[in-house]
């Protein structure tokens, strides 16, 4: 399944990889905030989503090393890049 698919079913998780500043000015309805410098402390929190999470942050960069980071930890991820492309998905 590809990511906009996810996104459309509702079959993911957001995980927004931007930092709390950023993720204030706008973000995707319903996503989770998880800084990338936070990822690594978090990541039982992803588990715990017990779902595909999808990463997004402002141009791709953060949510690729974000992506790099969980598939470590064997979670289904995928590198959602922007947050305004997956908000593009949603709409």
């Amino acid at each position: 399944m590809n990511i906009e698919n996810l996104i459309k079913n509702k079959n993911a998780k957001i995980v927004d990889v931007r930092t709390p500043n950023e993720f204030c000015v706008g973000c995707v309805e319903g996503s989770v905030n998880i800084p990338l410098n936070e990822l690594p402390y978090r990541i039982d929190e992803i588990k715990e989503m017990n779902s595909p999470v999808i990463l997004c942050c402002a141009s791709g960069i953060r949510s690729k090393i974000a992506t790099d980071i969980v598939q470590q930890h064997s979670i289904e991820c995928y590198n959602g890049g922007s947050w305004l492309d997956v908000v593009g998905f949603i709409n």
